[in-house]
Order: C-alpha cells, then sequence, then structure tokens
C-alpha cells in the first residue's frame, strides 16, 4: 500500500486509520509523554501525531535504547506506564537492552514498534527482523499486529499487562499496512485476562504463621526490595518496621522505600552494601523478605545464605517463592495488601540486644570504611563518597538520584541519604551501562517539579552521551555529575582485588566533556582541588537548566565493604 497523509478532515472521522488508533488508544490509557525515534515503518504512527500534539508530548531521543530507559525513568518515577516508539530493523532491535532492563527490575513500559507490509513479512525485506521472536525472552507479553482492527484490544491488554501484579515490558509489533488500514474505532480499557492472575488472593493462614514466627523472634531481620515502590506501599511498611521494630536493610532496587536516616534502617545489603545488614543476614533467627527477589548480589553463596533462621517471603510473583532461597513461610499477595493484615496481626516487642549488635557493626564499617571515603586526608585526591555527600547536604537529601553502573552507583547509593519517597532510579538487575543520562531525561518528565541529578562515571556517559542532543532540544533541567577516575572503576576493582592487577582494557583516555556539553548548549564545569568542590556543587544544584559538572577523583579507590564472588554474606571484606 503507498503511503497517504492523514488529513484534519480524516483524523475527525469515526472510521479511522489503525496509526491514528494507535494514538487515540495511547490517549484513552492517559498517556501524556512518549519517547521514540521515527522512522519509515513506524511513519504513518509519526503522521498521526502531528495532530494531537497538544494531547500527546513526544520526546525525541538520540537512540532508541535511549528512548527505552527515558521510559524506564518516568514509569519509575511517575508511576505510570512508560512508552516509547520505534521503527523496523535496527530501530526495534536497539530496543532490546532496555527491555531487559526493565523486565529485570519490573518496569512498566509499553514499546511499540513499526514492521515491513504484512505482505513482505519474512522475504528478508530492507529493515525487516523478527522483534517478536527476539524480543520474547526479554518482555512480560509481546504481540505482533497485521490488521488495523486489533490494534485496540492490543493496547488496552499491552498496558493491563504492564501495569498488573508484577509489573513488566510489553511490545507491540504493527505492520505498515495495519497502521495505514482504516476501522471503525472503539476502545475498551482492559480489567481482566483469563487465566493471568496478577495478584493472588491473601491466605489468612499465611498471614497467621507468619505473625507467630515473628513473635517468637528474637534477632528478626527485615530485607526489603522493590515491591514495597511497585506497590505505592510506603505507609504500611513504614507501619510495619515501626510497630515490630525490627532492623531494616534494603536492597539497591529497594532503597527510598524507607528513609536512609529511619532510626530502624540499617543499611544496604548485598556484594557492596553495608557491613550491618550483611553480617546480620547469617546471624538473624528470623529473616523477612519483603518485595525482593533474593538476587545473586543480595544473597553471596545461596548455599550459605541464612541457614539458621526462618525465612517469611513477602511476594506478588509465585515463580519468585522458593527460586533461589527456600523459605519456611511464603505470603503471597501485593505487599501493600499483606504488609497491612500482618502488622495488625503481630505483637510489638523490643530488641534492644539486636539492636545494640546493629550499632556495633555500624561503628566498626565508620571506623574502617566511612570515615576515610567521606573524610580523606587533604592531601589525598578528592573521593567519590564525600563528592556525594556533600551533595545530599546541600540538596537535603530531596532530589531524585538516577545512577549509572560502576563504582559510582555504589558510592551513591550508600552516602546520599534518600529523605523522599520514589528517589532512587538505578539499573539493578541487569546493571545498564549508559543507563542514566537517559533515565534521568525521563524521571524529568515525570516529576517535573523535583530536582533530577544522574550521577554516572566517565566511562558509562559515553555509552549514551549523545543524549545529550535530547536535553539540547527539550531544554529539560537534569543536573549530569560526572564522577572521573579515568577508568572503568569497578572492572578496574576486580583486576586489583582478583587478577594481580592486571589491568586490562580499562585505562580511559577521556575527551573533553566540558567542551562536548558545551557544544550542546550545556553549562558545564570541572574540579580537580577539594578546595573548589563546594561552591561548585552549590552552583550546580542552584543553576536555571541543565548543568554538567565533572569532578576528577581518586582512580584507584576501591568500594568497600565488599562480598567477593562465590563468597557468603558473612565473609564480607572491609579492606
Amino acid at each position: 500500500m503507498e503511503p497517504t497523509q492523514l488529513t484534519k478532515t480524516q483524523v475527525k472521522k469515526t472510521t479511522i486509520t489503525g496509526a491514528e488508533a494507535l494514538v487515540r488508544a495511547l490517549i484513552a490509557e492517559k498517556v501524556d509523554t512518549i519517547f521514540g525515534y521515527p522512522g519509515g515503518a513506524i511513519m504513518p504512527v509519526y503522521d498521526a501525531l502531528y495532530y494531537y500534539e497538544k494531547e500527546l508530548k513526544h520526546i525525541m531521543t538520540r537512540h532508541e535504547q535511549g528512548a527505552t530507559h527515558a521510559a524506564q525513568g518516568y514509569a519509575r518515577i511517575s508511576g505510570k506506564v512508560g512508552v516509547c516508539l520505534a521503527t523496523s530493523g535496527p530501530g526495534a532491535t536497539n530496543l532490546i537492552t532496555g527491555l531487559a532492563d526493565a523486565q529485570l527490575d519490573s518496569t512498566a513500559i509499553v514499546c511499540i514498534t513499526g514492521q515491513v507490509s504484512s505482505k513482505m513479512i519474512g522475504t528478508d525485506a530492507f529493515q525487516e527482523t523478527d522483534i517478536v521472536s527476539i524480543s520474547m525472552p526479554v518482555t512480560k507479553w509481546n504481540i505482533q499486529i497485521t490488521k488495523a482492527k486489533d490494534i485496540p484490544a492490543a493496547i488496552a491488554k499491552a498496558f493491563y499487562i504492564a501495569k498488573s501484579g508484577k509489573p513488566g515490558p510489553v511490545l507491540i509489533d504493527i505492520t505498515k499496512d495495519a497502521q495505514f488500514e482504516t476501522f471503525e474505532f472503539t476502545y475498551e480499557p482492559c480489567h481482566h485476562i483469563r487465566s493471568y492472575v496478577p495478584n493472588p488472593q491473601i491466605d489468612s493462614k499465611a498471614i497467621e504463621l507468619a505473625a507467630r514466627v515473628i513473635d517468637s523472634a528474637k534477632k528478626p531481620l527485615i530485607v526489603f526490595g522493590h515491591g514495597i515502590l511497585l506497590a505505592d506501599a510506603r505507609k504500611e511498611f513504614q507501619a510495619f518496621v515501626e510497630k515490630t521494630g525490627i532492623p531494616a536493610a534494603w536492597t539497591i532496587m529497594g532503597l527510598s522505600a524507607l528513609n536512609t536516616d529511619h532510626p530502624l534502617n540499617i543499611g544496604m545489603l548485598g556484594m557492596h552494601g553495608n557491613y550491618a545488614p550483611n553480617i546480620m543476614t547469617n546471624e538473624c533467627d528470623v529473616l523477612i523478605a519483603v518485595g525482593m527477589r533474593f538476587d545473586d548480589r543480595v544473597t553471596g553463596d545461596v548455599s550459605r545464605y541464612a541457614k539458621q533462621a526462618k525465612i517469611i517471603h513477602l511476594e506478588i510473583d509465585p515463580a519468585e517463592i522458593n527460586k533461589n532461597v527456600t523459605v519456611d513461610v511464603a505470603v503471597l499477595g501485593n505487599c501493600k495488601e499483606s504488609l497491612d493484615q500482618l502488622t495488625k496481626a503481630i505483637t510489638p516487642k523490643e530488641y534492644p540486644d539486636w539492636l545494640h549488635r546493629a550499632k556495633e557493626l555500624i561503628t566498626t564499617e565508620n571506623e574502617m570504611v566511612i570515615k576515610d571515603e567521606l573524610f580523606p586526608p587533604e592531601n589525598d585526591k578528592i573521593t567519590m563518597g564525600e563528592v556525594i555527600r556533600r551533595i545530599s547536604d546541600i540538596s537535603k537529601g530531596a532530589a531524585i538520584i538516577v545512577t549509572d553502573v560502576g563504582q559510582h552507583q555504589m558510592i551513591a547509593q550508600r552516602y546520599y541519604n534518600f529523605r523522599q519517597w520514589k528517589s532512587n532510579v538505578t539499573s539493578g538487575g541487569l546493571g545498564t551501562m549508559g543507563f542514566a543520562l537517559p533515565a534521568a531525561i525521563g524521571a524529568k518528565f515525570g516529576a517535573p517539579h523535583r530536582q533530577v541529578i544522574a550521577v554516572i562515571g566517565d566511562g558509562g556517559f559515553q555509552m549514551t552521551i549523545q543524549e545529550l542532543g535530547t536535553l539540547f532540544q527539550t531544554r529539560v533541567d537534569v543536573k549530569i555529575l560526572i564522577l572521573n577516575n579515568e577508568f572503568l572503576g569497578m572492572v578496574r576493582q576486580w583486576q586489583d582485588l582478583f587478577f594481580e592487577k592486571r589491568y586490562s582494557s580499562v585505562d580511559m583516555v577521556n575527551p573533553d566533556f566540558q567542551i562536548i556539553a558545551k557544544g550542546y548548549g550545556i553549562t558545564a564545569e570541572k574540579v580537580t582541588e577539594r578546595e573548589d568542590l563546594e561552591s561548585a556543587i552549590h552552583r550546580f544544584l542552584s543553576h536555571d537548566g541543565s548543568f554538567l559538572l565533572e569532578v576528577l577523583v581518586g582512580k584507584e579507590n576501591n568500594i568497600f565493604p565488599m562480598i567477593p564472588t562465590g563468597a557468603s554474606v558473612s565473609e564480607i571484606r572491609l579492606e
């Protein structure tokens, strides 16, 4: 079918094209922002968008992967479904990293790709790829549409699946002829799919059993993850923690579900987490896991993980129960509801000796690690930790922190004092370098009233550096902090500790980031000396508009504590 333009008269008709039907369906789902990149196979949709500029804001990223990460940042902060568009072939395949990232981090995004005309499928036509088969392992659901009439139902189903239960990414591939084809448009939201049970019914007997186990505990520990944020269970979780009086520790995806400075928050779990929660994991007698999936970065050697403890797992996804760690009590269901029921069922207790143990371990880490990271000798190079803590103090812990992947990621999550709900956006499960800059752009569109700071290493920054062009065109206000150690820092650390300092392919010869930023109309500054840091941070945070602050930090500083691969959480190293 030959391309035709939509006219304003056609837009007003009841009989509309598949392309316009897609746009109207998105509006019906209350979508207000889309991230994407146009191309031949998706061009009819972009033509339809032309007439709906007031209803739908389209942000053209500079790469399709950037569109997925922006959609993720938007979804994680706004609580809505993130949406992105791409064309067929390379446009579609460029979405795969973002889809995989969203799948592992349970982020609700809907990706819509154009496809060659249906009669050309299977002929190796120009820019044809089987994106449905390619994306199947990294999506919660996907589908190919070859008829315009099927578009509304597919969109409705996609949004329902993406946001219900355990959220995740969905991909819809629409052939070009389906976008041009006309039909009588109607739209009905989806609220139910046969055999799909996104929210398991909570078993009252499981609640009662969990309450009895908690009530009998002498050294209980709460570990919490992303599920609390996804369930919007802030009040319920805080009420549970405070009624039980149990110390609580977070996964990197659970960060900001409970304020960092809450008296019962004892820090981060996992490979580069805090000393106290990791040691206490193998000392507690009851471990209560809420909305987390026992990722290997949290458990270390699972054969030696919390073997002395009875484990209670509050989880919405049945597939996660007993997948990595065998539990004693499984409480299936949305944790917003299960936490409320469990809180009512438990008896308040105090654990003075157990909390004292936490304080002892926290003191040990402060003396052996944190003190030197935050207050290094004056003649030492600037540390990442002191930069993050100063930004935390000046911003009063209220900013949205979007981190890339590497040493700076661990430091930002350890040393920024998160005092606001939904303030941490990072790539947890997939560990995608290049995530932060586009995700920060999406986060800012998701919460335009909040300050957004992208914390990035010099390596990851260059993986999606082209998204500076998105900032330049949209004029959205994102603060970019580059912690530059002129290395792929985390890889170098492993080579230092486990490969006898054979630094293979980790040295970074970097461009002048200041000149690049200024080329995109972004104010930039570089700090190399400690005495210039404080004033630069003030300018960075108070500037009206995007600002890139590059800080040159110690080249060979390592991140401790650290649990070596294959080790137990109780074998965490402080040096």
